[in-house]
């Protein structure tokens, strides 16, 4: 009896290094890459460790019979499953995933090289005449998820109102550089960016025109630059707090693909070496896998508002973008309580504007209306009602606001 607890025991220790032998192969793959190492030095490391623990479970779950062929024979096997495993592990680890596509060029599209050092993909819409001085600037959501031909087809529109629209890919989107160093993505940079912007087309002041991620950015800008703000309209907006987008690369379905494990741990430690394992196509493609299997709560709705339905890069139109596209979706971000006392006191006018149906929830909205007391609210029921409140507002006319805390009847969204 104390010979079969024995075996029992060593057998439950064994399956439990078998188990966690993945583990201790990310953890050492994560520890060489902090220290500096390259791709090909950390992914060697996590691979030897994860084969040496893999072979110390086996050998503690194959009991050692006492005769001589079977010793033999027990070697043989282990040995075999140990290779065959191994094998597997590293191919998997190694052969990259094929990467998202390069977006094509869109009609009219052109290029920043900003003062910042950013090369940005931008279409601007001309009206036949300027009736208003103060150019409208589109800000999309994400971060990091840009649809530049749906965009500039929906926000065109008030071009014939008389305004300049400008429609751009932030840095790290679409059709924008992307940066070798994940580190340098951020709000900052991209407040940064948008000054920048408004200095390349020499507008005094701009209005902006926000959706998702966008309304973060466009509030955060209005807080560094309040006299360059005539205007913002702040659609669908996202939390003032954005969590980091590798939160969600385990939703694409594949968590124990060795290689996805391998991408998760190396942004969780180091998005340098991130970025050098898995270049920003690869990552774009794990990160719209996740987005496509986790789809919004309207992706099926057959009355989803008109606007924008997403184009090659993925954007989620006018019901939200609802992803983060590669690198530029990594970094935190988020209003300080500072940059949020100061929102709080901004004299420029905004409006923000809930839809009917989009992947934002209403508490979102609704932590805007908290930081922006002066703020207008108004409900969209679907894209004509949300165009037609932007064009009101953009020409100073009345809006229809919204005064209720709770969603209105019809509100199909997340609370």
């Amino acid at each position: 009896m104390a010979s079969f607890a024995r075996l029992a025991g060593r057998a439950a220790t064994g399956a439990g290094v078998l188990a966690l032998s993945p583990v201790f192969g990310l953890a050492g793959l994560a520890g060489m890459a902090m220290v500096g190492a390259g791709p090909q030095v950390f992914t060697v490391t996590g691979l030897a460790v994860f084969a040496a623990m893999f072979f110390l479970g086996l050998l503690l779950c194959v009991p050692r019979p006492g005769v001589a062929w079977g010793r033999w024979l027990r070697a043989v096997l282990i040995l075999g499953v140990e290779v065959a495993v191994v094998w597997q592990v590293a191919g998997a680890t190694s052969r990259p995933a094929p990467g998202v596509a390069a977006p094509p060029q869109v009609p009219g599209q052109r290029e920043w090289r900003l003062t910042t050092g950013s090369r940005l993909a931008y279409v601007r819409i001309a009206p036949k005449r300027v009736t208003h001085p103060d150019p409208v600037v589109f800000l999309h959501g994400g971060p990091g998820v840009a649809d530049l031909a749906g965009d500039a087809a929906f926000f065109g529109r008030l071009a014939a109102d008389g305004h300049q629209v400008y429609v751009y890919d932030q840095l790290g989107a679409g059709r924008s550089e992307r940066l070798a160093d994940p580190r340098e993505y951020g709000l900052t940079r991209d407040v940064a960016d948008l000054e920048a912007i408004r200095q390349a087309v020499g507008a005094r002041r701009l209005n902006l025109v926000a959706r998702d991620y966008g309304a973060q950015l466009a509030a955060a800008y209005l807080v560094r630059h309040p006299d360059r703000v005539a205007g913002a309209v702040l659609y669908s907006p996202a939390g003032l707090d954005r969590p980091s987008a590798a939160a969600s690369l385990p939703a694409t379905g594949a968590r124990l693909e060795p290689r996805v494990l391998a991408v998760y741990t190396l942004l969780r430690v180091e998005p340098r070496a991130a970025h050098a394992f898995a270049g920003d196509r690869e990552l774009e493609s794990y990160l719209d896998l996740a987005r496509r299997r986790t789809p919004g709560p309207c992706a099926t709705d057959s009355n989803t508002p008109p606007g924008p339905k997403g184009g090659s890069d993925g954007a989620g139109g006018l019901n939200g973008s609802g992803g983060s596209g590669g690198y530029a979706g990594l970094a935190e971000r988020a209003l300080s309580d500072p940059l949020r006392e100061s929102l709080a006191r901004s004299p420029v006018p905004v409006l923000i504007v809930k839809g009917a149906c989009d992947e934002q929830s209403w508490s979102s909205a609704a932590a805007y209306r908290r930081a922006l007391p002066a703020a207008r609210f108004a409900y969209a029921g679907d894209g004509a009602a949300y165009l037609k409140a932007l064009r009101a507002f953009l020409a100073g006319r009345p809006i229809d606001a919204y005064d209720g805390a709770d969603p209105p009847p019809g509100y199909r969204g997340p609370i």
